[in-house]
């Protein structure tokens, strides 16, 4: 066993993506890189079967075993402790008050104190600053757009979990208007038609003038969220990941000119590093 060696988990709403990483080199070992799809509605017994499948192919791609593991996780969470308190979220709803750690060390027969968790918009965000976008800023707000709505605050080089996802932003919290199931939600409702991803929705475009202007919808509602949350905040950065930035074109020129019009200096910046921001947040927890 190699003590530099560890394993980052990245845990999103649909997927589990896996990795080494080796902490002296602070890199990820990219052949042991896996991806797996994940029923996150599903019961307790699906859900880790299907997280502890990746961890072990994931493993079994190397020949150094990690003796600890990182896990970048959404919230609501207890993290020291392991416990999940993710509800309402159309997500992970089984594991509610459940000590997921524990859950987990014993699928994978191994020491609960070995395994550390963390909010995966904080792990995405100490990837950024660590070598990405960020490189090198001490304010930054981070920002992960996919199936929930994600975020993290670096103030004076600490990191912070963020709140932006159940800020109170028009009829609801933010989170309800910038996500995956925003986009899911609203589509059905103009057209009648259920779409999966936003994937499908960006495959749909130039064709479909109404997945254009649900882009850009969300690309204002995604600015005026931000502008109430960094507003009066000396921010260098505002750095955004996520799956759904795969259509930056088709909302971020929206949510640039809503910040300009609220005198917001720090503009969005597109994540560098993809998944591997968070796998290497997540595997630096070991550390």
């Amino acid at each position: 066993m190699n003590k530099n060696i560890v394993l980052g988990i990245d845990i999103g709403g649909s997927h589990i993506t896996a990795a080494l990483v080796d902490l002296q080199a602070q890199a990820i070992i990219h052949h042991s890189l896996t991806r797996y799809p994940v029923n996150a509605k599903g019961d307790q017994d699906e859900i880790l079967q299907q997280w502890t499948a990746a961890i072990a192919d994931c493993t079994a791609k190397h020949p150094v075993q990690p003796g600890k593991m990182g896990i970048a996780m959404p919230g609501p969470f207890d993290y020291p402790n392991g416990i999940s308190f993710i509800r309402g979220q159309d997500k992970y709803e089984a594991l509610y008050q459940l000590n997921v750690k524990d859950l987990l060390a014993k699928k994978l027969q191994m020491d609960a104190r070995a395994i550390f968790m963390m909010n995966d918009a904080s792990c995405f965000l100490k990837g950024e600053v660590f070598g990405g976008a960020a490189k090198g800023s001490t304010h930054v707000v981070g920002i992960t757009l996919g199936t929930g709505l994600g975020s993290a605050v670096l103030m004076d080089g600490v990191l912070h979990d963020g709140d932006l996802f159940c800020m109170p932003f028009k009829e609801a919290v933010a989170e309800d208007y910038v996500s995956t199931r925003w986009f899911i939600k609203t589509y059905k409702e103009h057209t009648g038609i259920a779409v999966k991803n936003v994937k499908e929705l960006y495959d749909r475009v130039p064709g479909d003038d109404i997945a254009i202007s649900l882009f850009a919808e969300f690309g204002r509602n995604l600015g005026e969220a931000l502008a109430a949350y960094i507003k009066g905040w000396e921010v260098q950065t505002v750095v955004v990941g996520g799956n759904i930035i795969n259509a930056w074109d088709l909302f971020m020129p929206e949510t640039i000119k809503v910040l300009q019009d609220h005198a917001i200096k720090a503009l969005p910046v597109k994540a560098k590093l993809g998944e591997e921001a968070a796998l290497l947040g997540a595997g630096s927890l070991c550390l």
